[in-house]
């Protein structure tokens, strides 16, 4: 073969059906690259796909766009019932000032158990109520710098000015993008802004910052309605107070009226944006313009003003770190003036969208806020003196930042300590009478996780046209780099070993293993690459008379493929959307080779390869069996705790996250799907991703499942006296006895 190969033309491949590789860059670079490319072609033309989801207009569809937007903002639990509570304390009372009939009040309402709203309330003790408004401020400006209490401010004038038509105003405080209180001090301090630490969590359980903001709007509402239920209501913000006002009016009509300003745009680089604005499947059905339709046909009013310059998360230092990059830019005049043309044309007949000029420096102008106030009956101005708030102290607001900040830790924490439950009632479909009944049950399982927690792309549209060069030889095996095609600029790449005492006409088993993090085929593949982590697993697998294929996996280059995600998520797709399809296409490859038997490819993988053992053969039944090496957890603990030192919460892996995975899967569950297939764990004692006992208590449910369907002989835990890495010992076994080799 080798002959061959050296007067091989420059068509011909060192392998049968294949033309020679002769790409010389880095290929690995080369394919996150494509994917990148591919992810910005979706992301344009995405809106022609969702026009025609918004073809029909009728109520059906409206409610059905609303409640899908509810679920994807996470805004989905039930509200506790309440009343506003006056909050105060010997030194900080509850009342901060009365001058001229105004109060001015600290105020708490519930929102969940042990969640409250917090904010500023502004009536008039002397004036029957005739609206009500709630204000959002940007997430960085906290309701006593909007009013200006203590300071100087313009709002405060234009407030006093509702509150003195009658109006009862709320400032509501929002989650900032500090990152004071981002952190453990005993387990570690991050840089991660508030709302993205909040955030890491909550979409792991199916929730969002944007939700549980959103449900403090409301929660609010149903206080202002207790006692006025016919009461009008305003909802106004700037910035992330802008995004927030603009989905609450979406979702909830007792809103009348919304001003939207420093927000409203294209949002074709949602990706870019600050990682807590990042909404699953967003842009496969909202832009801007289809949220504003909910509004419809009540009043939204747009100021196009300059959002808040926000340049990434706050700086690395002190061992703060793990921060996701994003930024906000402003949008220029004529993409917010197209988006407004978008929403007009969805909304019905009669329906009122305004667009304001925003003030020469600022937001919430004064013509802005008086369109708004006339769309309540009642008017903005009036002769109220607003100095008297510039004397009023305003109190420690890192405080009540603090609290705002650890109440909504909470939740998360609750969710997946419940997260068995839930998923239990998620899986109650699943059928384990006999093993045939839970094998076509979990058709449906495997469906919903490919398409909707892993994504799932369209077939691949390009021939595979498999190309190959010899890389290397050894007595036992020689080395073959091969790239096949999916997509244009898309592609599979890795190394194949073959043996070299392979009889004619004899099928071999495959073993296919995958690296980790930052790896590369050549780590696992190579027999000059020496890995402390690999041990050169792969090599040693093809001395032992197997095929072996290492793949290319994406997940290298840092930011370059993890902003991959960023980009995937609204488009409802991630990362592993094409690791699927790229395996899928290298099963389909490899069963086209003379030596290969079709029915007996294995995956063996460690730690990020392991991560790909637990959910590509869980899609792909062509695997006869998996191995997960370095990686198989209790992945909702790991993914979601606060006071674990394991927890991905804290660290620089923004893309481990996947919407609503602790409500439906987890590794056992996992498994679930890779059964009946041989399905085996290899954990090192002393593997720093997490402690053995989180990974026993997982696996637990995984043996359990499969002795209770008679394959307790097809799943297989070893723990051995080693740290993150191949053993290589029962899981040679494994293969041994479930391959036949």
């Amino acid at each position: 073969m080798f002959l061959a190969i050296s007067v091989a033309t420059a068509q011909e491949g060192p392998l049968p059906e294949t033309r020679l590789l002769t790409r010389t860059e880095d290929l690995a670079a080369a394919m996150v690259s494509g994917i990148d490319a591919y992810l910005m072609r979706a992301t344009d033309s995405v809106s022609a796909e969702r026009a025609k989801r918004w073809g029909v207009s009728s109520t059906e569809t409206s409610t059905q766009h609303r409640e899908n937007l509810r679920r994807i903002i996470g805004a989905v639990d039930p509200r506790a019932a309440g009343e506003f509570e006056f909050v105060g304390t010997a030194s900080e009372p509850a009342i901060l000032a009365e001058s001229a009939g105004i109060v001015v009040r600290r105020v708490r309402w519930p929102v969940f158990p042990g969640v409250y709203g917090d904010g500023i309330l502004i009536e008039r003790a002397d004036t029957d109520t005739q609206a009500a408004v709630i204000v959002l401020p940007d997430a960085d400006t906290s309701p006593e710098a909007f009013l200006g209490l203590g300071g100087d401010s313009p709002h405060g004038a234009s407030m006093l000015g509702l509150v003195g038509n009658g109006a009862r105003v709320l400032v509501m405080r929002l989650i900032s993008r500090d990152d004071a209180f981002s952190g453990r001090p005993d387990v570690r301090m991050t840089n991660q802004p508030h709302r993205e630490y909040i955030y890491r969590a909550a979409y792991e359980m199916g929730r969002h910052i944007i939700g549980y903001e959103v449900q403090k709007i409301l929660g609010a509402i149903d206080c202002l309605k207790r006692d006025h239920e016919p009461l009008p209501v305003g909802v106004m913000g700037y910035g992330e107070g802008g995004l927030l006002a603009l989905h609450a009016a979406a979702l909830d009509e007792r809103i009348d009226a919304t001003l939207v300003s420093g927000y409203f745009g294209p949002r074709g680089a949602l990706w870019a944006e600050p990682i807590y604005r990042n909404v699953w499947s967003y842009l496969t059905e909202f832009g801007d313009a289809e949220v504003a339709a909910l509004v419809a046909p009540r009043i939204l009013i747009v100021e196009h003003t300059v959002p808040p310059h926000v340049d990434g998360p706050p700086p690395v230092r002190d061992g703060r770190s793990g921060a996701a990059p994003g930024t906000i830019r402003p949008p220029s005049a004529e993409s917010v003036e197209k988006e407004l043309e978008r929403a007009r044309a969805l909304c019905p007949e009669g329906s009122s969208i305004v667009s304001v000029d925003p003030p020469p420096r600022g937001y919430l102008g004064v013509r802005a806020v008086a369109e708004f106030a006339a769309s309540l009956g009642i008017s903005a101005t009036g002769p109220i003196n607003a100095a008297f708030l510039a004397k009023i102290d305003p109190g420690s607001t890192d405080a009540r930042m603090r609290a705002q900040v650890e109440e909504l830790l909470e939740p998360n924490q609750r969710l997946w300590r419940e997260s068995e439950k839930s998923r239990a009632e998620f899986w109650s479909r699943a059928d384990t009478s006999s093993l045939a009944a839970y094998e076509a049950s979990a058709r449906s399982y495997r469906a919903y996780f490919w398409e909707e927690v892993i994504g799932k792309l369209p077939a691949p549209d390009l021939p595979m046209n498999p190309r190959a060069r010899l890389v290397s030889e050894t007595g036992a095996f020689r080395g073959y780099e091969v790239t096949l095609d999916l997509y244009p600029g898309v592609f599979a790449y890795g190394i194949l070993l073959v043996p070299k005492d392979i009889p004619a006409g004899e099928r071999r088993p495959v073993v296919v293993c995958q690296h980790g993090l930052e790896g590369r085929p050549r780590d696992v593949a190579d027999p000059s690459v020496e890995s402390e982590y690999y041990r050169q697993f792969g090599c040693r697998l093809a001395e032992r008379g197997y095929i072996v294929f290492a793949p290319q996996n994406p997940y290298i280059g840092e930011d370059a493929f993890r902003v991959l995600q960023r980009k995937a998520n609204p488009l409802k797709l991630s990362l592993f959307s094409f690791i699927v399809r790229q395996h899928e296409r290298i099963l389909d490859w490899l069963k086209t080779l003379e030596n290969v038997d079709p029915a007996r490819i294995g995956f063996y993988g460690l730690s990020y390869g392991g991560k790909t053992a637990m959910r590509v053969p869980a899609i792909l039944e062509d695997y006869a069996l998996s191995i997960c090496s370095g990686d198989y957890n209790e992945w909702i603990w790991k993914n979601t705790s606060y006071d674990s030192r394991y927890s991905y919460i804290f660290t620089g892996e923004y893309e481990m996250f996947e919407f609503n995975l602790g409500n439906t899967f987890n590794y056992a569950e996992m498994s679930g799907l890779i059964l009946p297939r041989p399905f085996m764990v290899e954990r090192g004692h002393n593997d720093g991703v997490a402690p053995d006992e989180w990974v026993a208590y997982e696996y637990a449910r995984t043996r359990r499942l499969y002795d209770s369907l008679g394959l307790g002989d097809k799943t297989e835990i070893e723990f051995f006296n080693g740290p993150h890495t191949i053993h290589g010992v029962g899981t040679f076994e494994f293969l041994d006895k479930h391959l036949g080799r």
